[in-house]
């Protein structure tokens, strides 16, 4: 099954098989009923040229996708503007004050005006701990108060944040992100940074990160890595409101690859299953200058 253009496509992944898969489809419900105890996988991917731009109108013949090697057949493609749910990490800590904290403020607010309708969002403050300011039922509006309320405070319990943000977006459906930055490493975290990939791995949830500054936490770029999400580095403050600007161009020009991996007897649920998303074009040959990015893999249930 596949839709194209701006059409929103509901599947809630790594779900039990028995799901019923809705698209709406030229105004017709389409429908894919799995009827089998296997697990249905969702896969976002971010198609983009070497200068970074997204690839719009790309077809399901574009992709091919594997798990543990395998080519595995794709049944259900979409390619447009999926509804969104959001979460948004907003570093408050004390390095932040003065001038870089009203520089993120007017950025975390650009940010959220930019959302469409449809999609949800919250915000969480980083500072000593994983305060949500704005919670996923408050109006979009009152959400960027909250933001505009914001000061300094405190350290930068990062890890702890990701965690929290991800466990929130967990029981959600659809398309999660979590995306967030930061002028500094972790501080004070109970949770280790392992700890916290792990938790992506687990995740449905795209990690968008922005380190801004000379600070470079590893950490960053590889929970963008691992989900298929994107990290960025500013120099200076000034550059956020146009990282979160591409950040946010780039989740409304995604394309969404489904497929019912086969499972052998004797295979273990929890393993982890590695997942490559790659482009093919004539011949099998990948198009020159486009790059792919989606997650590297999921923790199987």
């Amino acid at each position: 099954m596949s839709c194209r253009g701006d059409t929103p496509v509901r599947w809630h992944g790594w779900v039990p098989a028995t799901l019923a898969v809705l698209a709406l489809c030229g105004g017709e419900v389409a429908r894919a009923q799995f009827a089998t105890s296997v697990q249905a996988v969702e896969v976002y991917a971010t198609v983009t040229r070497a200068d970074g731009l997204a690839v719009p109108d790309l077809v399901q013949p574009d992709f091919e996708i594997l798990e543990d090697g395998v080519r595995q057949p794709i049944s259900v493609f979409a390619a447009g503007e999926f509804p969104l749910i959001v979460a948004l990490g907003v570093d408050r800590s004390l390095s932040m004050r003065g001038e870089p904290l009203r520089l993120a403020i007017r950025a975390s607010q650009a940010f959220l005006r930019v959302l469409r309708p449809a999609d949800r969002s919250m915000v969480w403050a980083i500072a000593d701990g994983a305060e949500v300011i704005a919670p996923l039922d408050q109006p979009r509006e009152a959400q960027i108060a909250a933001v505009a309320a914001l000061f300094p405070w405190s350290t930068t319990a990062l890890y702890d944040g990701v965690v929290a943000a991800l466990d929130r977006l967990d029981p959600e459906p659809g398309r999660q992100a979590v995306v967030l930055f930061t002028d500094g490493a972790d501080r004070y975290s109970t949770a280790t940074a392992g700890a916290v990939l792990d938790r992506a791995r687990r995740s449905r949830a795209l990690v968008y990160s922005v380190a801004v500054g000379k600070t470079r936490p590893p950490l960053l770029a590889e929970l963008a890595s691992v989900s298929g999400g994107r990290f960025i580095e500013v120099h200076r403050m000034e550059g956020l409101e146009g990282a979160l600007a591409a950040v946010a161009s780039e989740l409304r020009g995604q394309y969404l690859l489904g497929y019912v991996p086969e499972r052998r007897p004797g295979d273990t649920a929890e393993r982890w299953r590695s997942i490559s998303v790659r482009l093919t074009g004539p011949r099998g040959q990948a198009p020159a200058g486009l790059q792919v990015r989606a997650r590297t893999g999921y923790q199987g249930r």
